[in-house]
């Protein structure tokens, strides 16, 4: 996928200079909507577990078009239905519940139009993700929750026409090792995404 994604923004800056001479509909201020599919990977020696969910959340920038470039900085809050349950870890009959919360991220990405409504991007950024456990056990429950700092990298293909805009993006955000009370459990924390965007320039 991410092969894929570099060709194509290639073969776009290759194309671009072709469209220098119009004004696109890539520039200005951007609200938008996020839904799509969100993936959490925790790995562990040769542990490697991975769980899917759904992602929803709203975000808003600014784009600057050049002509043959856009150079935009956004930022995203959005959250997860991503659960992990496991009983008998430590004691039979204990259960343990992972759940990803509400993820931040802050960023840059740079877009190269193909045409005047059609631009293939590359963005990256910082992330911050946040994540509860929560443990039960003989009528008795304890829940703890952590934030997780990050990078994010990815990109994508944007379509914009008269004020709307619609994209479809892949994007992976690493958390590196998980760290409990300073101590480093050894645990990394990753996810992939794949997310459709829809909303407004002004």
């Amino acid at each position: 996928m991410k092969n894929v994604l570099f060709a194509a923004a290639a073969l776009a800056a290759v194309s671009a200079p072709a469209y220098a001479q119009e004004a696109s509909n890539f520039g200005g201020f951007k609200v938008g909507a996020t839904v799509g599919y969100d993936s959490v990977n925790l790995s562990y020696d040769d542990l490697d577990d991975s769980k899917g969910g759904f992602l929803y959340g709203l975000t808003a920038g600014y784009d600057y078009d050049i002509g043959t470039l856009v150079i935009g900085v956004e930022g995203e809050v959005s959250d997860s239905t991503v659960k992990e349950t496991a009983t008998d870890v430590l004691v039979d009959g204990d259960r343990w519940k992972l759940s990803a919360g509400r993820d931040l991220y802050v960023g840059a990405r740079l877009g190269f139009p193909v045409s005047q409504n059609l631009m293939l991007y590359a963005k990256g950024g910082y992330t911050n993700a946040r994540a509860k456990l929560s443990v039960s056990y003989d009528g008795d429950s304890a829940s703890e929750g952590d934030n997780l700092d990050g990078y994010r990298v990815g990109g994508g293909i944007e379509f914009a026409n008269a004020g709307n805009f619609a994209r479809l993006e892949y994007r992976y955000s690493d958390y590196g090792n998980y760290s409990y009370d300073g101590f480093n459990t050894g645990i990394a924390a990753s996810r992939h995404q794949i997310a459709v965007t829809g909303g407004f320039r002004f």
